[in-house]
C-alpha cells in the first residue's frame, strides 16, 4: 500500500514499521502500548463528557456543581486523570455562546473528550477563533445570532475547559441515557449547537 504518486508507504504502514522498530529495540514494551491504545479506543473519548452533560441536564444539583467546580463533578461520574486535572465548565445561554481552543498547540481534556481532532491543532482554527470567533465558527457550520456575545477560551496546560451545551427543546421527558447519544464532541468544544431530535 503506498500513497500515490509520490510513491511512498502510507502512514498506516510506516507506523506499524516504527512501532515494530522500537519493539525489537526494546525501547517499548508492547503490552503497555495495547494498553494505552485500548484506554484511549474504550476508556476515553466524547461519550464520557457526553454523560456529564446529560448529567447535568437532568439533575440540577449535579448541573450546580459541575459549574461551581467542574473537576470534582467530572471526577464524581469516574472521569479524570492527565489532561484532566483541572477542569472549568462554561454553560451555553442564550445571551452568551461560549468556545474553545489552545493558542499554544493543542491542550484538551481528554479524560471527557479524547484526543484533539485534527481541525482543533489546525494554526487556522486556533488563529480564526481568537481574530474572528463568528465567522470562523460560521465557516465551520454554526451561525451565532449577532446580538449573543461570543467568549474564546483558551485552553492551556493548566486548565481544560468543557462547554456544557444548551439542551435542545423536545427532550423534557428523554433520561440521561437517550440525550448522551444526542450530545456531540463539536458541541462540547463550542463550535456545534446540539439537534433537536
Amino acid at each position: 500500500m503506498t500513497d500515490a504518486p509520490s510513491g511512498r508507504l502510507s502512514p498506516a504502514l510506516r507506523t506499524e514499521a516504527l512501532e515494530q522498530l522500537l519493539v525489537e529495540r526494546e525501547l517499548v514494551d508492547p503490552a503497555v502500548m495495547d494498553a494505552f491504545i485500548t484506554t484511549y479506543e474504550r476508556d476515553v473519548g466524547p461519550l464520557n463528557g457526553a454523560r456529564v452533560v446529560a448529567r447535568a441536564w437532568t439533575d440540577p444539583e449535579y448541573r450546580a456543581w459541575l459549574l461551581q467546580d467542574g473537576t470534582a463533578a467530572i471526577k464524581d461520574l469516574g472521569y479524570g486523570g492527565p489532561q484532566g486535572e483541572h477542569m472549568v465548565v462554561l454553560e451555553q445561554t442564550e445571551d452568551v455562546h461560549h468556545v474553545v481552543v489552545c493558542t499554544l498547540c493543542s491542550c484538551y481534556p481528554w479524560p471527557v473528550l479524547g484526543l484533539p481532532p485534527s481541525w482543533y491543532k489546525d494554526p487556522a482554527y486556533r488563529a480564526g477563533m481568537v481574530r474572528t470567533p463568528r465567522r470562523t465558527l460560521r465557516e465551520m457550520g454554526l451561525e451565532v445570532p449577532e446580538g449573543r456575545e461570543i467568549q474564546v477560551w483558551d485552553s492551556s496546560a493548566e486548565v481544560r475547559y468543557l462547554v456544557l451545551p444548551r439542551r435542545p427543546a423536545g427532550t423534557e421527558e428523554w433520561d440521561a441515557e437517550a440525550l448522551a447519544a444526542l450530545v456531540t464532541r463539536d458541541a462540547m468544544v463550542g463550535v456545534a449547537e446540539v439537534a433537536a431530535p
